[in-house]
């Protein structure tokens, strides 16, 4: 079921939040605990019903493993039930989402011809799985507290986070299903929920499925094997850029704004990663949760940067390999990961290198800061490449066009409009052909629609800063420009409430012109 559809707005919602609510208003907490793990587990397998055995076992397995390793105080044993509940979750998360791969590796290598599986892979293994192995190594370490059965079902499976995040701690999550509050209905917590879901809800409608037209052309005739021009190049590279922007900025809104309507804070997990001045700084903005899993359990236990130079660089790069792979089973997965952990890597060595000569490169002055801005978003560019293609063969195309070994062209219809720069694009041997299949021009002007978007516009957590619409919030409190600008900020009143009302309108007038599409995250 899409967050999208009308039959989870219109239906499966209201229904779910009334009987929760009237349940708690009862005091029938265990009750309405119940009713939620139910709601959620129809939600998760709306027509997959066959997910339902795999993700009642995983929370299950998990629940009993984290229990023994409460109760056992032998360090050996612990370490035992540990590696066993790694097996289990990585077993499973292998078979699924990497069986395939694994033998195309092995037919591909040594040239074998073993035939591949028709395995589905079921929605959100990756983000249930991370969780619980997270909530398995904290309860090795005596960091996890006897939680009960049906609580802990509620954190794994949590309609609202279950099937593409935010990766959720335990230590977040649970003890806000132990409080009363809770269980007691508050319109303006329901207000503030809507909001926020109706931000994501635009997003993903309005913004990011209106420019994913512009990305399948050109990626996939360059998976046919075309060689796509400059132009069309950087248009599809650009239109996929914005739409993975919107799209999962969108779903990280909707889901956070859903949990609140049930009175459930969630962490932030994107936080306008485009105006990131460094590649560090943009894995501390996007997919926020995703980056303090590879770096609380697996950067760290690998040494961090706690064994000099060379060894920190090397943990970088390796979390970064096993990041790209954790977002899909295949080589262009795995090299968008590598690409990130030298980025990183030469990131951390110019830090150095600038803090020699006297500059602070966490306070760069402004030019600095719009130049490293550009930088670090044109090297973001070139990755999503890598991460959006097919095939290496797909990618290296894109790439060749990007840079412009496939040629210049520029329909005639636009070469008309751009007047004397034509005979500069002509002595660089561009080709001015009558027609084109591709809109040469939308690409870049969603471009600049969208500039003041993502790069002057308040994200939502700032347009939500009375609220505190996500856990950790005090560094919006503290260092938030926009706490004085008051006419910038949401509030519940009948203008904000006006404005909610033609966003909606306007999401429901483009919805109906355009098909019904998944949330990219949801491949992953």
């Amino acid at each position: 079921m899409l967050f999208t559809s009308p039959e989870f707005i219109f239906l499966f919602l209201p229904a779910t939040l009334a009987s929760f609510y009237l349940l708690g208003a009862k005091r029938n907490l265990r009750l309405a605990i119940i009713f939620l793990i139910i709601n959620s587990l129809i939600f998760y397998s709306w027509g997959k019903l066959e997910y339902l055995i795999l993700i009642f076992s995983s929370i299950f397995v998990n629940y009993y493993l984290g229990f023994m390793l409460g109760k056992t105080q032998t360090k050996s044993v612990k370490k035992v039930i540990l590696i066993l509940g790694f097996i289990f979750n990585l077993g499973l998360l292998g078979y699924f989402k990497y069986f395939n791969f694994f033998l195309e590796t092995a037919n591909s290598l040594f040239q074998l011809s073993w035939s591949l599986q028709n395995i589905a892979l079921p929605l959100g293994i990756s983000f249930f799985t991370f969780q619980q192995v997270a909530y398995l190594v904290d309860a090795y370490n005596d960091e996890v507290k006897d939680y009960r059965f049906l609580e802990y079902s509620l954190f794994v499976c949590f309609f609202p986070q279950l099937i593409a995040g935010p990766i959720v701690h335990h230590k977040e999550i649970l003890p806000q299903f132990s409080r009363l509050k809770t269980y007691a209905f508050d319109l303006d917590e329901l207000a503030i929920g809507l909001s926020i879901f109706s931000f994501g809800l635009f997003k993903k409608i309005v913004l990011a499925d209106s420019i994913s037209v512009y990305v399948e052309p050109i990626f996939g005739a360059a998976q046919q094997g075309a060689f796509p021009s400059l132009f069309e190049a950087w248009g599809a590279a650009l239109a996929y850029t914005f739409q993975l922007y919107f799209d999962f900025s969108g779903y990280s809104d909707m889901a956070i704004g859903l949990a609140r309507m049930f009175r459930v804070t969630l962490p932030e997990n994107f936080n306008s990663p485009y105006k990131a001045i460094c590649i560090i700084d943009f894995w501390r903005r996007w997919h926020i949760t995703l980056s303090n899993f590879l770096k609380e359990y697996l950067y760290i236990p690998l040494g961090g940067n706690r064994k000099g130079k060379r060894r920190r660089d090397l943990n970088l790069f390796l979390t970064m390999l096993l990041g790209g792979l954790w977002h899909g089973a295949g080589w262009t997965f795995i090299l968008w990961g590598g690409l990130h952990g030298l980025f990183l890597i030469a990131n951390n060595w110019w830090h150095e290198f600038i803090r020699r000569l006297g500059y602070n490169p966490d306070k760069p002055k402004p030019l600095n800061r719009v130049i490293g801005i550009i930088v670090t978003f044109v090297s973001i560019v070139f990755a999503w490449v890598l991460f959006r293609s097919e095939s290496l063969q797909a990618a290296v195309a894109m790439f060749r066009g990007m840079i412009g070994l496939n040629g210049i062209m520029i329909p005639q219809a636009i070469a008309m409009k751009i007047g004397p720069v034509k005979e500069l694009f002509a002595l660089l041997g561009a080709t001015f052909p009558e027609w084109s299949n591709y809109d040469l021009e939308m690409p870049f002007l969603w471009f600049i629609f969208l500039f003041p978007i993502v790069w002057i516009l308040p994200n939502t957590q700032q347009w939500m800063i009375r609220f505190k619409p996500v856990l950790s919030f005090n560094k919006y409190e503290k260092n938030s420009q926009i706490e004085q600008k008051h006419w910038l900020v949401w509030k519940i009143n009948s203008v904000c409430g006006s404005l909610l009302g033609i966003m909606l309108f306007v999401v429901m007038k483009v919805a109906l012109s355009l098909p019904k599409t998944e949330f990219l995250y949801f491949n992953f």
